[in-house]
């Protein structure tokens, strides 16, 4: 296939990347969501949170390995380079997923009296995969370096990101609970709304002044004058998501479901900024993805294999949502 040249593979397999970074971020980010705003002082809501999320939770990580995967075999250097810089943060990660793992499990088979030092395990679990996902992206956004300036940088970062998921979370509460914890939840999504609103507010103004290339990418016309809608549309959706949030609940749950989908598009739209500040770096102001991609032949070899195995994965996800659709039911372990 004539199209099928080592360029426009490195930018179909950055493309797959990036759509399986963004997937992560949106599908384990609500349920990461969720176990950071477990409430910790009702059993029965807790219970009806973890049910919400349990039949997806495990198919949402895919996205994550399917993500590495991808950076691992079309664009090893990369993958090296980013990984190296990044080995105490990935491994506070796993460790984090790894807690929620066996809390999610241990919770249903202990004595009741001790169900409750599980939940909190599940919570600290997320907190932990929250604050270091965020503290990983801050690092890459000042150029894998570890200076003072950057270790806050990115320490800010973890938190804007922990109040994002935080945000997401309470989202996918309102449309999938009713009563109480659905109020709950929408009292919660306004206040981590807000955090996050002013954690990407401050993070778009920081970014241009640290990074020269970000700067010359918002600044230059007459692409400035496209990309300026992306920050527009991302805070219009702020502004609308909480007058929505002001008039929930409505009766028949009407509308239940507007905060998730406004929350969708501000993550697209903070992705779409991120790319778009970087691109065609894929390690910041040092490898393009052309530079880092492997071989035409091996691209080749993993693009086959690539379109054959994600229509499953997408037709399997698109399934467990169809089937677990509607309401949160009570908590059931098998």
């Amino acid at each position: 296939m004539s199209w099928l040249t080592a360029e426009n593979l490195a930018l179909v397999f950055a493309a797959l990347t990036a759509l399986s970074l963004l997937l992560y971020g949106i599908l384990d980010g609500y349920d990461l969501g969720v176990g950071i705003t477990l409430p910790m002082h009702n059993e029965a809501w807790r219970d009806t949170a973890i049910a919400s999320i349990g039949p997806f939770w495990d198919a949402n990580e895919t996205w994550l390995v399917m993500a590495v995967g991808l950076l691992l075999v079309a664009f090893p250097a990369a993958h090296s380079a980013i990984l190296h810089a990044m080995y105490l943060p990935a491994a506070l990660l796993l460790i984090g997923l790894i807690l929620r793992g066996v809390a999610f499990d241990f919770r249903a088979k202990v004595k009741p009296a001790q169900k409750r030092n599980w939940d909190w395990t599940f919570k600290a679990g997320s907190l932990l995969a929250t604050f270091s996902q965020g503290f990983m992206l801050g690092i890459y956004v000042m150029g894998l370096n570890y200076q003072l300036s950057s270790v806050l940088f990115a320490s800010f970062s973890g938190l804007c990101v922990t109040a994002a998921y935080a945000m997401i979370g309470n989202a996918w509460l309102i449309g999938k609970t009713s009563g109480e914890l659905q109020r709950h939840a929408i009292a919660s999504c306004k206040k981590s709304g807000v955090l996050t609103f002013g954690g990407i507010l401050a993070v778009s103004m920081i970014n241009p002044l640290v990074n020269a290339n970000v700067y010359a990418v918002w600044t230059e016309p007459p692409l400035a004058y496209f990309y300026a809608a992306i920050p527009l549309l991302c805070f219009g959706m702020f502004a609308l998501g909480y007058l929505v949030l002001k008039r929930l609940p409505l009766p028949d749950d009407k509308g239940a479901w507007l905060p998730f989908w406004l929350t969708l598009i501000i993550f697209v739209c903070c992705f779409a900024g991120l790319v778009l500040s970087f691109y065609p770096f894929v390690v910041p102001n040092d490898m393009t993805l052309y530079e880092a991609a492997s071989s035409k032949e091996s691209l080749q070899i993993i693009f086959f294999g690539a379109i054959f195995v994600l229509p499953f994965i997408l037709a399997y996800t698109a399934v467990a949502y169809y089937a677990f659709r509607g309401k949160a039911d009570d908590l059931k372990y098998y």
